[in-house]
């Protein structure tokens, strides 16, 4: 199954997750320091809130469709560079507290597009911390 991801970046990741597990009827499906991640069942969404800077306003940070294997990042890739968009492959990469293989586009208000399949988790040790500092190799 494919879904839509939205990521956010928020000034108060206590308080969005708080909010969205209200919202969508869902606890985290990943927790790690500065990072949630929701996996919405209804509609099919994945929510990613990354912690941004206090007082900062809630923004978007990028935008993505996951999809559950890498032949299907491959097609993604071949389908976008077929239709014209410059894209920009990134296999094996670990982002989000994930491995993963991808491929982005830009759209004309520069909005980036990630296309994505998750390949295996990384840094599990920090499920659950809050208040660990951040991964700087993350998002």
């Amino acid at each position: 199954m494919s879904r839509v991801q939205l990521a956010l970046r928020v000034a108060d990741l206590e308080a969005a997750v708080d909010f969205y597990s209200r919202l969508f009827g869902t606890a985290p499906a990943k927790r790690r320091p500065g990072y949630a991640n929701f996996a919405v069942v209804e509609p099919p969404l994945k929510l990613v809130l990354l912690e941004g800077e206090p007082g900062e306003t809630t923004r978007m940070d990028h935008l993505g469709v996951e999809v559950p294997s890498t032949e299907e990042v491959t097609a993604a890739t071949s389908r976008l560079a077929e239709a014209g968009l410059a894209t920009l492959e990134e296999p094996g990469t670990t982002c989000c507290h994930a491995v993963q293989d991808k491929v982005w586009v830009t759209g004309p208000g520069a909005e980036r597009w990630e296309v994505y399949t998750v390949t295996a988790d990384a840094r599990p040790d920090l499920e659950g911390a809050t208040s660990a500092q951040r991964d700087p190799a993350c998002c």
